[in-house]
């Protein structure tokens, strides 16, 4: 999840507070101080000495900004699979993507075994459409190797002019032989928010949080009910399978829709001054109608902070597969002219006080799909605890564990998860889950 700038002012002047002071510490220390510094600038000369050697006797001459940036990215990515430098360019196309339409294929990726991993695709996207699923591994842009590249590398290539074509080969668990795509580029406009009426029920779709996401879930809220009765309205759905997230400000509010009073997450860094907590204002777009909230193995980031805060305070039911477990928060620091780079800051928590760092939101209900022959063995994902890297979850219970199927059928009638949903809101079906004990009161003090 991207935490957004206005966001980390606080934060960053505390870091700055707490470097002067640790400058006025005790004189009795300042000799292991000055013993780590001294370690440091040895490792930098170390550093300088191998840019020189390779600078004069590699085998072709290398380009030095290019040489720094690989440098600077290999630091990076050495930390956690989500931190990364991104060239002027990227920072740019980063922006773009937020305020919700740039140019590309479709996809969510993200760097796993030396490949691009698709966390997800897109919905009505080129990539969508030609059939790019959750899981699969692209190992070759247009007969080019993935292997070697680094992330932002790799999605450069995939980005182009619009209505240019690109061959992308992949490779899928289940499958023996590699899959190879053509998809034509065009202008991807996100459109974050679906919605419909699902006879008595409002049926909300989530795609990613970016800079449109509350605004189109009050106006899809708004449709719905000013079309069903509030007398015939059931409930809500709102559906976050495959969400890989965005930015956290969208989840908050998209939360605060819902909630009437109490936390909606926190965010702790390395530093406990540095712990900012969100809480919910009153009002509540639904009015109090039930909510069923739909994760499944491909919701991520800004959508398990929804599902968590919603389930802590009993305010909806989370229903279908562990979310993928990705719990905290990259920071975007612009380095001027020079770019900017992504970096994990802090893990987020949910209201009761829970990370789900590797470990994911468990649903109340868990509801599997039923595959196609073709999917079988081939619906699941890793989850963050599979990616190689990651921030160990800080919970002791249990091991690490996240991820699951994330499969959904195109046609809503093959949607186990979603039509359980809707009997369960029509009291079609029962279940112990729903509506949650204790309705709307929560589980964490106010």
């Amino acid at each position: 999840m991207i935490r957004k700038a206005t966001l980390l002012c606080t934060g960053i002047l505390v870091g700055a507070i707490v470097a002067t002071t640790a400058s006025n510490l005790p004189l009795r220390l300042s000799g292991a101080a000055n013993a780590a510094a001294s370690d440091t600038y040895r490792q930098l000369n170390l550093f300088g000495d191998v840019f020189e050697r390779v600078r004069s006797d590699y085998v072709e001459a290398p380009d030095d900004a290019e040489l720094i940036e690989s440098a600077i990215n290999g630091m990076l990515t050495s930390l956690d699979p989500h931190s990364s430098y991104m060239s002027p360019k990227t920072f740019r196309d980063m922006q773009v993507q937020t305020r919700g339409e740039f140019g590309g294929l479709g996809i969510e990726v993200t760097m796993e075994e030396g490949l691009v991993k698709v966390v997800s695709p897109i919905d009505d996207t080129p990539a969508f459409k030609a059939g790019v699923l959750s899981g699969d591994f692209i190992t070759h842009i247009d007969g080019e190797q993935v292997q070697g590249l680094t992330l932002n590398e790799a999605v450069e290539k995939m980005r182009g002019p619009v209505k240019t074509d690109i061959e992308v080969t992949l490779r899928r668990e289940g499958r023996a032989d590699p899959l190879v795509l053509k998809i034509t580029r065009d202008v991807i406009k996100i459109r974050s928010v679906r919605w419909r009426e699902e006879g008595d029920v409002g049926y909300v779709r989530v795609t990613q949080f970016n800079e449109q996401t509350f605004d189109g879930l009050q106006k899809g809220i708004d449709e719905i009910v000013s079309k069903i009765p509030a007398d015939k309205l059931k409930g809500f759905v709102i559906d976050l399978r495959n969400n890989p997230g965005g930015l956290l400000d969208q989840a908050i509010a998209v939360s605060d829709a819902f909630l009437e009073r109490g936390e909606i997450v926190s965010t702790r860094g390395r530093n406990a001054e540095e712990t900012q907590r969100y809480n919910a204002r009153s009002g509540d777009l639904a009015k109090g109608k039930p909510v069923i909230v739909l994760v499944n193995g491909g919701s991520a980031s800004a959508s398990e902070i929804v599902a968590g805060a919603l389930q802590d305070h009993r305010r909806a039911t989370v229903l279908g597969t562990r979310s993928f477990g990705k719990g905290s928060v990259q920071t975007i620091i612009p380095l001027g002219a020079n770019g900017a780079i992504r970096l994990t800051t802090a893990r987020y928590y949910t209201p009761s006080g829970t990370s789900i760092q590797a470990k994911g939101i468990l649903p109340d209900i868990e509801v599997l799909q039923d595959l196609p022959e073709d999917m079988k063995g081939n619906a699941e994902t890793k989850g963050e605890a599979g990616l190689r890297g990651h921030l160990t979850s800080e919970s002791t219970e249990g091991k690490e564990e996240s991820g699951s199927q994330a499969y959904v059928p195109a046609d809503p009638k093959d949607d186990k998860q979603l039509n359980l949903a809707l009997d369960l809101l029509r009291g079609v079906q029962m279940n112990s889950a729903f509506p949650p004990v204790g309705g709307k009161a929560a589980v964490v003090p106010n």
